[in-house]
């Protein structure tokens, strides 16, 4: 197969190898990008990226709070020009306070009607489109309830309040007191906007993820020259260290590093008055896994000037 520079160029800015080692990883692959990943990082050349690709989607992430439910949505549009627009904003907001009624799907968030209009959400965002003059579109929408607790919202770079680049839920049951738990959910929120954890626990993390960090591990082991039972006590041990980065519960607590979340949770029980448990978060960053084109400014200035 031959390797173009294109994907050279992308292998690159995904994972800061060199080029010839970037290019050496797609022909040993045959060109396959995430095999090339795991060829690099097998080397050591390239560390792992959970969310590979940039983002470039702009618009709004709103969240809306009701009693032991909460829901978080993204609303696409073209420029951050019209996410600073008043009457966007005020879209959006509606939007997430409609998705309280709903079970929070995209699907459902976009049939339900939208008081302000009277038609339903996916409707009046079309009308919206026609006034504002810009493409815009509810993108995703996530929607967690307790029988008992709260669930904690939190908005990272607010452009308003409950409006911004990023949103969060995270979902406590607990009889404990609820201005308490939600406070301790507000920081467990602050924490997931800043560490991305791929799950709440190990069984949550998907198989496939995991049979391939163990592979790229095994690979590394092996490069070490070490007998096969030593090897495999590596990658346990490489395994662990996995969890604890990416598991929510086992992650150090940004707010108190000498704890894990799960230890902090069980230490804030004396503040909450009962037993508590973390049952879910959710975590929408703006345009998150959308890619957009880039553009050469220059060419476009020189084109609408009709130069080549």
């Amino acid at each position: 197969m031959t390797i173009s520079a294109s994907m050279v160029k992308e292998l690159r800015e995904k994972t800061g190898a060199g080029m010839m080692d970037c290019k050496t990883a797609l022909a040993e692959t045959n060109g396959d990008m995430e095999a090339a990943i795991d060829w690099l990082r097998a080397k050591g050349i390239a560390k792992a990226d959970k969310k590979s690709g940039r983002t470039a989607a702009e618009g709004l992430v709103a969240v809306a709070a009701g009693e032991n439910k909460a829901v978080v949505v993204e609303v696409n549009s073209e420029t951050d020009f019209v996410a600073r627009n008043d009457a966007f904003q005020a879209l959006v907001r509606e939007i997430a306070e409609v998705g309280l009624s709903t079970d929070g799907t995209v699907e459902a968030v976009g049939a339900a009607t939208q008081p302000s209009s009277g038609k339903p959400v996916t409707d009046t965002i079309k009308d919206a489109v026609a006034t504002i003059g810009e493409n815009m579109s509810l993108r995703r929408s996530a929607l967690l309830t307790v029988s008992n607790g709260v669930v904690a919202t939190y908005i990272h770079n607010a452009v308003v309040d409950g409006l911004g680049k990023m949103g969060v839920l995270v979902a406590i049951e607990s009889a404990g007191d609820k201005a308490a738990l939600n406070a301790f959910g507000r920081q467990v929120a602050m924490h997931v906007a800043a560490t991305n954890p791929l799950a709440l626990t190990d069984s949550e993390i998907d198989a496939a993820t995991v049979e391939r960090e163990k592979a790229v591990f095994s690979e590394q082991a092996r490069q070490s020259g070490k007998p096969e039972n030593i090897i495999e006590k590596m990658v346990e041990g490489r395994m662990r260290k996995f969890y604890e980065e990416v598991v929510l519960l086992k992650q150090n607590f940004v707010i108190n590093p000498d704890l894990t979340v799960e230890k902090a949770l069980a230490e804030a029980e004396k503040d909450f008055g009962a037993p508590a448990k973390v049952t879910g978060f959710v975590r929408f960053a703006l345009g998150e896994g959308v890619e957009r084109e880039e553009s050469d400014f220059a060419a476009e200035v020189a084109a609408a000037a009709g130069k080549k």
